[in-house]
């Protein structure tokens, strides 16, 4: 499903992120850039030791990453030549987890522009682990990119790639609102 911002393509799939031929994919991160399991782990095993090594070196130099922003590392044997690392708030039910993964969404979309990329993947940013229901994230992240998306960016292609068919549904419902 594809719609039309300005001039930047959103679109949402039911794919790998790994696979992505994007210029970046987004990392569902916690603080400390410790890439051990749920999406993170994946991208880090697929990506090789170079993701989590960079990941190190940011913390080192930058301390831990806080709830609602993003680093940036490279790809490593990835397709994608950069992994933005978006750290999204563990579900508490309070708006304030929405102000968080809505922040999580614009850092990384604005970091993507800081690097003059043109197209990038995120994933459903908090639903795994972190408990962020999926139906509430769908209406957040999206409802943040649209408004991102509305403003000055480079970005050209914008896709939130969804785990599995009955993420992608709850996405589709929501972005055709």
């Amino acid at each position: 499903m594809k719609v039309q911002i300005n001039h930047t393509i959103l679109e949402l799939v039911e794919e790998d992120i790994t696979a992505m031929e994007t210029d970046a994919i987004v990392n569902a991160a916690n603080e400390r850039l410790a890439h051990g399991g749920g999406v993170a782990g994946v991208i880090s095993r697929r990506g090789g030791p170079t993701i989590q090594r960079e990941s190190d070196g940011w913390v080192r130099q930058h301390g831990r990453v806080p709830t609602g922003s993003a680093a940036i590392t490279s790809g490593g044997n990835l397709r994608a030549r950069y992994v933005i690392h978006a750290v999204g708030p563990i579900y508490d039910g309070t708006p304030r987890s929405a102000e968080l993964l809505g922040s999580a969404v614009r850092a990384t979309l604005q970091m993507a522009d800081e690097h003059e990329l043109k197209s990038i993947a995120l994933p459903a940013i908090s639903t795994g682990i972190f408990g962020y229901p999926m139906e509430e994230a769908a209406h957040v992240m999206l409802r943040a990119a649209i408004e991102y998306l509305k403003g000055t960016t480079a970005l050209e292609r914008v896709v939130f790639c969804l785990y599995g068919r009955p993420a992608f549904e709850i996405f589709s419902r929501e972005l055709r609102g």
